[in-house]
């Protein structure tokens, strides 16, 4: 087998994020990612929009009566028409309010995959860890998502979110410490020890709660928030703009909900293994990406003592690819 079939063979990572789907892969040797916004729009059916759809390569299917346009396509066409995208996944798992959340999950997973290159081909995938009321919900999505990496013959593997983090960003650190997915349906977050998950939760405030909660106080789209939010907006305090301050008010009680979960999860736990070494916790995904963020964290978390000894804080160095890179991590061991 020559280097190009071995790359096209390696293990893959996929974090199934309920704002965007990532892979992850090896090629020469080198670290690459893909990904799609996990999103979808529908426009009512006609030839003609079919065609010019066809003729511009936008990524799309007849669904019925409706054409359903998906992925980072679907992000295009909303700032066109002034509308909001729509979410195939809300709070970590598969939307149960929308009736083609799996067709069009299925869809980016398979435009940013494609078939295995061999049957069998191992896939780890990004799931939520257990939660607020999201058990049952997190069963049916683990098994739907599985289902379609089979279809596409391969052999997949789930992996929390959290520890998915440890694996992607806590190698320097023997695999011990917290990971903490800051993404848009939940805060995933996991301490392991050795990389064995020692505790491992979620919890429902995340970058939705933030982008929905500004919205509704401000009367602007959360679509066009979260974009806003991801490329300019700066936790430094309030302003004059009126959707900066309504960002960073519900920015702030995501942050606390987070320590406050994290530090009674922690203090609460019988049976917590005696660590000789602090050790480190880092942050990752979207809604950690602002400039500002690590600030206001570390303010909140130093404010009372916490129930752990920890080495350093950081956000990580590619926040957006670290549960994908996690997952590939554990896909290659």
């Amino acid at each position: 087998m020559n280097n190009l079939e071995q790359d096209y063979t390696q293990p893959l990572g996929l974090d199934i994020g309920t704002s965007r789907v990532v892979v992850a892969r090896t090629k020469d040797k080198k670290q690459e990612y893909d990904s799609q916004l996990n999103a979808f729009l529908t426009l009512p059916y006609s030839k003609l929009a079919e065609s010019l759809l066809q003729r511009e390569n936008v990524y799309h299917e007849v669904q019925g009566a409706d054409i359903v346009v998906s992925g980072n396509d679907a992000e295009r066409f909303a700032e066109v028409f002034h509308v909001e995208t729509r979410r195939p996944m809300a709070n970590g798992v598969l939307n149960p309010e929308e009736p083609y959340s799996l067709a069009v999950v299925r869809r980016i997973v398979t435009k940013l995959l494609g078939r295995a290159a061999a049957e069998g081909q191992k896939v780890f995938f990004s799931v939520p860890a257990r939660g607020q009321s999201l058990n049952g919900a997190i069963r049916y999505h683990e098994a739907s998502i599985r289902q379609i990496l089979a279809e596409l013959g391969y052999q997949a593997t789930p992996i929390e979110e959290g520890l998915a983090v440890v694996y992607g960003e806590l190698a320097a650190s023997n695999y011990s410490g917290v990971g903490i997915s800051c993404g848009s349906g939940l805060c995933n977050i996991c301490l392991a020890v050795l990389s064995v998950p020692v505790i491992s939760f979620s919890v429902p405030k995340a970058g939705d709660f933030i982008d929905d909660s500004a919205a509704e106080v401000t009367g602007d789209r959360a679509n066009r928030l979260r974009i806003s939010k991801e490329k300019t907006f700066q936790l430094n305090g309030f302003t004059g703009d009126r959707a900066h301050n309504a960002l960073t008010v519900y920015y702030q009680e995501v942050i606390a909900n987070l320590i406050g979960s994290l530090r009674a999860q922690i203090a609460s736990a019988q049976k917590l293994p005696k660590l000789e070494q602090s050790v480190p916790l880092v942050l990752s995904g979207g809604t950690a990406m602002p400039k500002g963020f690590l600030d206001h964290f570390m303010r909140i978390l130093q404010a009372e003592e916490f129930p752990l000894r920890l080495s350093e804080v950081r956000v990580s160095g590619d926040p957006l690819h670290s549960t994908a890179r996690g997952a590939l991590m554990a896909a290659l061991c």
